[in-house]
């Protein structure tokens, strides 16, 4: 036997071997061959079938710890990529909120000013009234001094 043949291949030796014996007559299903060939296949595959299955453990083994490292990265990937979104979700609120007071405090200012100036004009529009005021009481004043220096003269 080749002693790279797997146990595959050794099986498929033993199915053309039986097939290849002569066939009994009168009965199909049942053939003729010399059985030292197909016990030292029969042994052949008993030698090599604990090592194949080890193998295909091994295999089995190295792809289970392939895919648990791919579940553990893709994990990884998914919690990576929910903490940047719920960071880019909190810098979005934060300037969302930062917008808002922004656009308060501007509109408070603005308020703020128009009651200043409002409350300026009324203060100089006032000032100037008692300055008219006065302004006409020293010139009714002055014109009834001149009137009795008029009188006297």
């Amino acid at each position: 036997m080749d002693e790279t043949s797997s146990v595959l291949e050794l099986i498929d030796e033993l199915t053309s071997y039986i097939e290849d014996g002569k066939p009994s007559l009168g009965n199909k299903d049942k053939r003729s061959i010399d059985v030292g060939p197909a016990f030292d296949i029969l042994e052949e595959i008993r030698q090599r079938f604990p090592a194949e299955i080890a193998q295909a453990k091994q295999v089995l083994r190295q792809s289970d710890e392939i895919l648990s490292d791919a579940h553990a990265k893709a994990d990884h990937i998914i919690e990576d990529a929910s903490q940047q979104a719920l960071v880019i979700a909190g810098q979005q609120e934060i300037m969302r909120i930062a917008q808002s007071q922004s656009d308060e405090l501007l509109e408070n200012a603005r308020k703020q000013e128009r009651s200043i100036r409002s409350g300026s004009e009324e203060f100089a529009e006032s000032v100037l009234d008692r300055v008219e005021s006065t302004l006409n009481t020293l010139l009714e004043t002055v014109h009834r001094s001149q009137d009795r220096m008029g009188s006297s003269n």
